[in-house]
């Protein structure tokens, strides 16, 4: 009897020590998922799906995903599921199915990159509330959607000034991708810029219809430089390859001439040393990286629209080609015209309508 007394004892020991060990074995193994602000520890992941330019576009879509990469190279996260990744659009048709795919991953943050992507991230954020998403240059009004303009103007009205101190034929040219609200905020803005340098230059502007069409981005630069245009600026994306490649080939062919492209949404130097006088830095880059971090924070702005400005540094002007004749003083005429923008002395037209009553004075 008191042997069996002494063995129910060591076995009721021996059960509690197993049930407290398991205990702290589960609190040894408990930490908290920042991104959530859950109890069970997972790494945060961010994805974006592209539009039509593809994510070497050498512009917008490229931008975002040098941002997500910075992002994901910040926090050590590896490319592909549960870390950073993109998937590639071919047409409007893969927006809805790309979006769709990623939040089936189980990814935190999806972005959609660009204004086309509006009716496609607004049904799948319906159909998907527990995924948050981001929307570049449109606003989507859903809870689980943080949506980001930028104002793209005030970029543009810099390199409108830099192109009419550089035109020599008074001659400029605009090209735009879609006639879309981000690109007429493009147009506005150059325009107005153009105006308050140089009153007495023209500026042609012509829609190519596309963001992915590179030939005709070329077709289009050979008919403005053929017409007298020295300087044109592109606002079309993968479309405004073709710029850079007529504008090159024609500087090979006559050294000498002065013609001069202007890039878009990143520093573009690179698509021509020779002819790339400067470009309009939207920095997608720095909202893409500025929205994962809220989030991944537990900050998510879901519901909210962010615009990034100059003063947000949001937006901005790439350096000017050092081979531009008079770059000190279109150097110095920049500096002048932010320090008006960003105290307010001026406002920067973003629409048709708003050109048409602008004055820089």
């Amino acid at each position: 009897m008191k042997k069996r007394k002494i063995g129910m004892a060591l076995s009721l020991v021996l059960a509690a020590g197993t049930l407290l060990g398991a205990c702290g074995k589960s609190d040894d193994n408990k930490t908290t998922d920042t991104s959530k602000g859950g109890d069970k520890e997972k790494a945060f992941s961010v994805a974006m799906v592209t539009d039509v330019g593809g994510v070497d576009d050498k512009s917008f879509n490229q931008s975002a995903w040098e941002g997500l990469q910075k992002f994901g190279a910040d926090n050590g996260l590896k490319k592909g599921k549960g870390g950073f990744n993109y998937l590639q659009s071919t047409s409007d048709a893969d927006y809805t199915t790309n979006l769709n795919s990623l939040a089936r991953e189980g990814f935190d943050l999806v972005y959609g990159i660009g204004f086309l992507m509006h009716d496609a991230v607004d049904g799948i954020a319906k159909q998907q509330p527990k995924t948050n998403f981001a929307i570049i240059d449109d606003e989507v009004k859903q809870p689980n959607v943080a949506s980001v303009l930028f104002k793209e103007q005030e970029a543009a009205f810099l390199a409108g000034v830099a192109a009419a101190l550089t035109t020599k034929t008074n001659h400029i040219g605009f090209i735009g991708g879609m006639e879309i609200p981000v690109i007429e905020r493009f147009e506005s803005g150059f325009v107005a810029g153009v105006k308050a340098a140089k009153p007495e230059a023209k500026v042609d502007v012509k829609y190519s219809g596309a963001f992915d069409k590179a030939e005709l981005g070329q077709t289009i630069a050979s008919t403005m430089y053929a017409s007298g245009a020295d300087v044109v600026f592109h606002a079309a994306g993968a479309t405004g390859n073709g710029l850079f490649k007529e504008a090159g080939d024609l500087k090979k062919k006559d050294p000498a001439r002065e013609i001069w492209a202007i890039g878009v949404d990143r520093d573009q130097n690179d698509m021509g040393p020779d002819v790339v006088l400067t470009s309009a830095i939207k920095r997608v880059d720095v909202a893409v990286n500025d929205i994962a971090t809220k989030a991944k924070d537990g900050k998510f702005p879901g519901g909210e629209l962010a615009i990034y400005g100059l003063q947000e540094d949001g937006v901005g002007l790439a350096p000017i080609n050092a081979k531009a004749a008079n770059k000190d003083a279109i150097d110095k005429a920049v500096k002048e015209w932010i320090e008006k923008i960003k105290s307010g002395d001026v406002k920067v037209p973003g629409t048709h309508d708003e050109l048409k009553t602008f004055s820089a004075k």
